[in-house]
Order: structure tokens, then sequence, then C-alpha cells
């Protein structure tokens, strides 16, 4: 069936969508040069699995183990900076999935609007999507409140997503191809009647479906792509903020300056 190679990229192109958005890249450079480890009441700064700085309940600083004593002013910053990280870090997590969940809604509505509502090939691919959702919090070691960072620059999020993410995508999409393609095809054979210009004027019809699914569906996922961009350019100022705010804590505290955690070039 000549569908598959249509399918396939209408599909790929309208999940894909929120990562062509890459205004925020192009003005965001931000580099985490430490692992960080946030639960409830703990933000620790790791470097090769040993965490270098703990900060206890936002109040108390630990350096190598080491309890820093601190003045009243430099325990205002180190809590600012505490707030911050713990707001900030978070919205990784949370651009990541949203960005994945955009596009993926728009392929999941594709294929309830192909196969119909709650059909074994719309409830499989709904099963996939569920399943990448967990493996990107997984790849941030979320659970409940507890994140963990890894070294990296924040320049290329874009990069991070449409490299390891868009091949899960891909991968996804090309596994439920088939089964898609399959019900769709015994439809259209169950009412053929093996009559060839029936078949191929359903077949047509199918294409042109699924154009006019796609091109709605692109201007509702552009909309939801634009709000997240901005919502990633926010972030980027906010860590931006955030990197002024530790050279201040640098500067008060001295034995902090070996562990400078966010670098930024803006």
């Amino acid at each position: 069936m000549a569908n598959k190679s249509v399918l396939k990229s209408s599909f790929f192109a309208l999940a894909l969508i929120p990562f062509s958005q890459q205004a925020y890249a192009q003005q965001c450079s931000i580099n985490l040069n430490y692992g960080v480890i946030i639960d409830p009441k703990h933000i620790r700064i790791v470097d090769k699995a040993k965490t270098q700085v703990q900060i206890n309940n936002a109040t108390q600083l630990f350096i190598k183990g080491r309890e820093i004593a601190l003045s009243s002013e430099q325990q205002q910053l180190l809590t600012s900076f505490s707030v911050g990280i713990r707001q900030q870090v978070p919205e990784i997590v949370s651009i990541a999935i949203e960005g994945v969940d955009i596009g993926l809604k728009a392929v999941n509505e594709v294929v309830a609007g192909l196969t119909g509502e709650n059909s074994a090939s719309q409830q499989k691919v709904q099963a996939k999507f569920e399943e990448l959702k967990w493996r990107i919090r997984a790849r941030f070691n979320q659970s409940a409140n507890n994140y963990y960072i890894a070294p990296q620059d924040l320049n290329n999020l874009d990069e991070m997503f449409t490299g390891e993410f868009e091949q899960e995508i891909e991968a996804m999409i090309s596994t439920s191809i088939g089964t898609i393609l399959e019900a769709v095809g015994q439809s259209i054979l169950a009412n053929d009647n093996s009559n060839e210009f029936d078949g191929e004027t359903r077949i047509t019809t199918f294409d042109k479906r699924l154009t006019t699914l796609s091109k709605g569906l692109e201007l509702e996922v552009a909309e939801r792509a634009k709000a997240l961009d901005i919502k990633a350019e926010n972030f980027c100022q906010q860590l931006t903020y955030l990197d002024q705010l530790e050279t201040k804590l640098h500067q008060a505290i001295p034995a902090l300056k070996e562990y400078n955690l966010i670098e930024s070039s803006n």
C-alpha cells in the first residue's frame, strides 16, 4: 500500500513540530558544569558521582562534607539561590515532557481519526506514547519531587530532544504504521467487492483524509509549540538570573567559587 511513506512522513512532521521551534536555543547559552540532585530537603552539586556541595533546607551549607558557618547575609543569598534552583531545574523536565506531548497528541488524534477513537490501533499508539513519556522522566531520574540533571549544555535542548528522543519517536511511529495501515486496509478491502477502481478511489480518499487531518492539526500544534517556545525562553532568562545570583553568592562565600554550577554567556 503506497500510503505508508505518506502516513509516516505526516506523522513524523506533526510529532517534531514542537522541536522545530529553535528561537530559544539561539538566545540561550547556558551550561550546567556539574550534576544537580534535588530532593525535598537537599540540593546536591555533584562531580563524577561525588557530592561536592550540599545545601540542606536552603539554609545550611556543606562543602566536601564540611559545614560552612554563614552570616545572615550569606544565608539569605544561599536561600535565594536554592529557591531558584528548585524552581528552574524541574522546568527542564517539564519542557521535555510538554514538547513531546504536544507532537504525540497530534499523532494520536490522526490515528484516532483514521482508525476510530479507542480502536485497537489507537490504544496501541497511546500506550507507546505513555511509555515514551515515562522514558523521558526516567532520563532525569524523576521520582515524586526528586530530580537529577547531568552536566550539559542547555543551548542544545532542541538537539537533545531531536537526537535521543527523535529516534524514540521514529521507532514508535514505525512500529505502529503496520497496525494502522492494516486496519485501514481491511476497511478498504471489506467494501471493495474486488472492484479495482473503487479500491483506488478509496485509497485516494484516504490520502486526502490524512492530508486534511494533518493540516488542521499543524495549526493547533504550531500554536502550542509557540507557547512552549516562550516558556523555554523564560526558563533561559531565569537561569541567566540565577547565574548572576550565583556570582554574588561566590563573592560572599569564596569557598564556593570552585564550584560554578551555572555558566551563562548572555
